[in-house]
């Protein structure tokens, strides 16, 4: 009945910052990543800013689906760089020390940038639908206004939904360990260390997981779906092909993303005999998709290459 005067202080006691230990199991040579992740980090800034000058430059690429893609090259940006300088700084100076305040916001605007992304998937998803299958009745839809509408809702609603992440998670007393085995402030990795029930904060992680993610995906699912069975009663295999093309990019980089977040959420129940691969796999999802993204669409748009090699100065008809 009588608590021991030592636990009432440990149990008053908060501290009063984290300390990112970086990659589990591998600290003693966990330097050596940082050259492949400041390269990676270095390239999605690059090519994301040469696929916003591009699409400025380019007047025609002055469309829904390049201006989305230009959201998604801000949004990618901010995301790399939410987490990549934080991550050398462990890695080059061993500067793992992060107040609470930081951390939280680091959350909050990691949470925040990948709700974006996924959100604008669907609005990608959604402008090839009406392309494909409505092409008379396009530019009645996809107008700019309906452009900056659904940029403003899922800007909204992104920025909304994720504040109570890192709201819970300042709520959590931490009383002993501040050490958190990540390179990030992941939400489940920092109230891991809270010495009081923490079950709140894993009920609104899924939640969040299966209302924005879970219906981002079964939008865009529904949109390809709608695609695919348009694009199979077309007489023509040569009009099939080309409808099919201008989806590819935008597949690919879906099925990667959320595939890599289905892999990370997988991965999370075995942390304990394997800690590396989920930290790991949550560091190169939140610094790959920003570099990838841009050279994917690059790669697979004629307009893009275009206008990359007028850019460059390499002027080229194809």
């Amino acid at each position: 009945m009588f608590q021991h005067p030592g636990d009432s202080n440990i149990s008053k006691f908060q501290v009063s910052e984290f300390i990112l230990m970086g990659f589990p199991g591998i600290h003693t040579w966990q330097h050596w990543l940082s050259l492949p992740l400041a390269l990676l980090y270095l390239l999605a800034l690059t090519a994301n800013i040469l696929i916003l000058i591009i699409i400025n430059q380019e007047a025609t690429l002055h469309q829904p689906m390049y201006f989305f893609l230009g959201v998604l090259a801000v949004v990618d940006m901010g995301l790399a760089t939410t987490i990549m300088p934080k991550i050398l700084a462990i890695l080059w100076f061993s500067a793992k020390a992060i107040s609470l305040p930081e951390c939280f916001a680091q959350m909050y605007v990691i949470h925040c940038f990948v709700a974006m992304e996924s959100g604008i998937f669907v609005c990608m998803a959604i402008d090839r639908y009406v392309a494909i299958c409505k092409p008379l009745r396009y530019p009645a839809i996809v107008t700019d206004s309906f452009v900056v509408k659904a940029t403003v809702f899922m800007a909204l609603r992104n920025s909304l939904a994720t504040i109570p992440v890192p709201v819970l998670a300042a709520q959590r007393h931490y009383c002993s360990q501040n050490q958190i085995e990540h390179c990030l402030c992941s939400n489940l990795g920092v109230t891991s260390l809270s010495c009081d029930d923490r079950t709140i904060n894993s009920i609104y992680q899924l939640l969040l997981a299966w209302t924005l993610m879970g219906s981002d995906l079964a939008l865009i699912f529904l949109s390809y779906a709608l695609i695919l069975h348009s694009v199979l009663k077309l007489n023509s295999a040569e009009a099939a092909s080309k409808a099919l093309s201008t989806c590819t990019s935008h597949l690919i980089l879906i099925l990667f993303f959320y595939t890599v977040i289905v892999v990370i959420s997988i991965t999370h129940n075995a942390a304990m005999t394997l800690p590396l691969v989920p930290v790991l796999l949550n560091v190169l999802h939140n610094v790959i998709p920003p570099a990838l993204n841009p050279m994917v669409y690059a790669l697979k748009n004629r307009e893009l290459r275009q206008g990359l090699y007028k850019v460059l100065k390499m002027d080229k008809e194809n």
